[in-house]
């Protein structure tokens, strides 16, 4: 077993030798990892951001794009033949079609390979010919990366957080009533075992739509072809004195220990530790929408997200000899087009106070950090509105519920990011004379120029960061 673990080891690192050789002196390979939790717009990002790279006219911030220096961009087959490839053309039909749509969200990984011949800049740029730049962009749900934080947790220690952290919660009075109601002590049931683990995932659902982000083990709710599997029939449960070989205790740590060997380790190896820039989508306005508590939870939530990235420097000899690190990573609040873009640096500020620690982390690590407010794709205009003699910054758009149009005033974010976290930090239940409000919707329908990608915010400046240097 050991010996056939340093076999699969050594084979895998003379394979990230010969990329890394062939990527350095040939045609150089950005790896973007593109991750968020629930309602974050990955699908959109993704979409966008392909769209705007081969119709470049909207990415001013783009440097090799404002100077003209991408000379074609193109689709091609992406290399890893066993993953499922971004479905980028429908997903661009549903947005820029006569009834756009939002495209479904993520639910498995998916790869898209976009390939820019770029021409060189700087002294030596008239003495040498375009080169080919390929970005492979990986698509992965949020939820998975969450449960890289559970390698380094006993079943003991994961049960003991999540049943504390679920106590307040009334999303979980029904899976707190059931384990209430069983025998850990006594021998497997698999019907009962199965029941507790379906309330286990239902409590999981509802609090995930309720805007909470700890929802651990991740592909509890994003199953895929292991739904109904033992490995992910188990549950939370409490501390017990020696537990029987064969009891519910037992059975559920060693189904736990089975999911992160069988299911969190492969991630991990096959495609997570293989990026080397990385972009986290995070629906702030949504988190503060629902509350301090979504807005603490939110902050954990990134931190442990950034625990899992290798974060560093990707020198020559360091992709050699230790495979790659990640060397930027892009903590980006989406849906900016919500809000007026007078209060667009008002959620930057609370989006840089919810990644500081994770970001200090990272840059202590080598890496470099950025945060930013974006809108993948821009679906409202903004107009001014005089309500009881008072002038407000309103935003204006196509509702997703009903299609009507309507002008949304959502409140005034705080100047200072410590008027939220403070509170969330604190554990209050709702914001102290505040109320900030959230409309959904939906795509505005596009009538694009030739040359241009669909409208957005930022979504040039993101790409700037996260591979401009490479181009």
């Amino acid at each position: 077993m050991v010996i056939s673990s340093i076999a699969e080891t050594m084979t895998r690192s003379i394979e990230s030798v010969s990329h890394s050789i062939s990527e350095t002196l040939f045609e150089p390979v950005i790896r973007l990892g593109v991750t968020g939790l629930a309602r974050s717009g990955k699908t959109v990002f993704i979409t966008s951001l392909v769209a705007n790279l081969m119709d470049s006219g909207r990415m001013g911030q783009l440097l090799a794009a404002s100077e003209g220096r991408i000379e074609a961009s193109f689709l091609q087959p992406q290399p890893d033949v066993t993953v499922p490839r971004f479905d980028y053309e429908s997903h661009l039909s549903d947005l820029t079609g006569p009834d756009p749509r939002w495209p479904d969200s993520t639910r498995l990984i998916s790869e898209l390979r976009l390939s820019l011949r770029v021409r060189p800049s700087g002294l030596l740029s008239s003495l040498q010919g375009p080169r080919t730049v390929h970005l492979d962009i990986v698509d992965y749900p949020g939820e998975w990366l969450l449960d890289l934080a559970l390698l380094e947790k006993s079943f003991s220690e994961w049960s003991r957080e999540v049943l504390a952290r679920i106590e307040p919660r009334k999303q979980a009075d029904v899976f707190r009533a059931q384990l209430a109601d069983t025998d850990t002590m006594a021998e497997l049931n698999e019907p009962r075992a199965g029941a507790l683990a379906k309330s286990f995932t239902t409590y999981l659902n509802m609090a995930r739509k309720a805007g909470f982000y700890d929802c651990t083990p991740g592909r509890f709710l994003l199953p895929g072809d292991l739904k109904g599997s033992p490995v992910l029939t188990f549950a939370p449960l409490p501390d017990t004195e020696r537990p029987g070989r064969k009891s519910l205790w037992r059975t559920f740590e060693r189904r736990f220990e089975a999911y992160k060997a069988q299911v969190v380790k492969p991630f991990f190896r096959d495609h997570f530790s293989r990026i080397d820039r990385q972009v986290v989508l995070v629906d702030a306005l949504g988190a503060i929408h629902s509350g301090p508590r979504a807005v603490e939870d939110m902050r954990t939530g990134l931190a442990e997200i950034l625990s899992a990235f290798r974060p560093g420097r990707n020198a020559f000899l360091t992709r050699l000899l230790l495979g790659k690190r990640v060397e930027k990573i892009l903590f980006a609040a989406t849906k900016a087009d919500h809000i007026h873009h007078a209060q667009h640096m008002k959620l930057t500020g609370i989006m840089q106070a919810l990644t500081r620690d994770a970001a200090n982390r990272a840059q202590f690590s080598g890496a470099e950090t950025a945060a930013l407010s974006l809108a993948s794709i821009r679906a409202t205009v903004e107009e001014t509105v005089n309500y009881q003699g008072e002038e407000l910054d309103c935003v204006r758009g196509r509702l997703e519920e009903t299609g009507r149009q309507a002008a949304f005033y959502p409140g005034a974010l705080p100047e200072n990011p410590s008027v939220l976290m403070v509170p969330a930090r604190d554990g209050a239940i709702q914001w102290l004379g505040e109320d900030y409000n959230m409309m959904k919707f939906a795509p505005a329908p596009l009538s694009l120029r030739t040359g241009e990608g669909p409208p957005h915010i930022r979504l040039d400046r993101a790409a700037q960061f996260l591979f401009g240097d490479q181009l």
